[in-house]
């Protein structure tokens, strides 16, 4: 079992002294990965409903609180670390120009050392979509290819890619990634999203608990598509009842993230890089099952 800190990029941690303690605490503590979460703006008074939230509003009803650009927070912190892993939880992909994304993606793994997880998501948030200027109902069909359009990137000695959105020949994007590739995991409760972390994921985080349902659905798709579903890594939260972390791993769990922060919704256990620490005994005891 790996551990994780979700989502570090939030509350105190936009600080960047505190973030780097943070992430260095964890990385002392045998933490695995350090996970963040991205919106680019939030438009004031949004009516999407935020699904992970009775409220349906994110950070407590909140428009204004800081949220640092994943990528740009990860670039720093990998800086001042060595072994911890950074996951994006999620990346709004339809958002990004995937050409532009897949050069930064692959830079950053490449001056980490192959350090990068790439957490993928469709959004929900439709005004923030309008004020970035991209059409929020192809948004599915939009992750797809672009999820396509980086690998190819990434691992093409002669990248050529011809879809819907996006068209290129013999278009070089180096350095490629340390690791050949960067690793996607598919984020979302949904069906859709269960579907898409079976067609085209390495791993899956259905983002609140490990319904069984779903992780059925992602490995059933994973093996109609010609796929191993056994090579589906399953990230989730950590449950608030260590002892049930076998039966987890039993059921295909191998990554639990542990909330630093409750912005994006999960009730923070751990309460700053002080109280990392304590974790060192519990990471090591889970290790092995």
């Amino acid at each position: 079992m790996k551990f994780g800190l979700r989502y570090c990029n939030t509350g105190p941690y936009v600080d960047p002294v505190r973030g780097a303690e943070l992430v260095q605490a964890g990385e002392a503590a045998g933490f695995e990965s350090a996970w963040t979460v991205e919106h680019t703006v939030v438009p004031s008074n949004y009516t999407s409903t935020y699904p992970y939230h009775e409220s349906g509003k994110m950070a407590g009803g909140q428009d204004d609180f800081d949220l640092p650009d994943p990528l740009i927070w990860m670039s720093y912190m990998a800086g001042v670390t060595s072994t911890i892993n950074f996951a994006t939880g999620i990346l709004i992909v339809p958002q990004h120009n995937p050409v532009v994304a897949a050069k930064q993606i692959a830079t950053l793994d490449h001056m980490s050392n192959g350090r990068i997880l790439l957490g993928i998501g469709v959004g929900w948030l439709e005004e923030e979509f309008d004020a970035i200027g991209v059409p929020f109902a192809d948004r599915g069909a939009r992750t797809d290819e672009y999820i396509a359009v980086m690998r190819e990137l990434w691992t093409s000695d002669s990248p050529t890619f011809h879809g819907q959105f996006v068209n290129f020949d013999d278009t070089h994007c180096r350095p490629q990634p340390a690791q050949g590739s960067v690793p996607i995991i598919v984020g979302g409760d949904t069906k859709p999203a269960a579907r898409r972390a079976g067609r085209l994921g390495d791993g899956y985080f259905p983002a609140r608990g490990a319904p069984q349902e779903m992780l059925d659905l992602a490995r059933r798709t994973a093996e109609e598509n010609g796929r191993d579903p056994d090579a589906l890594e399953i990230t989730t939260s950590i449950p608030e009842d260590l002892d049930e972390i076998p039966a987890l791993a039993a059921r295909g769990v191998s990554r639990l993230l542990v909330p630093v922060t409750s912005v994006a919704g999960p009730a923070t256990a751990i309460s700053g890089a002080d109280d990392v620490a304590r974790w060192a005994e519990i990471v090591e005891k889970y290790a092995d099952v």
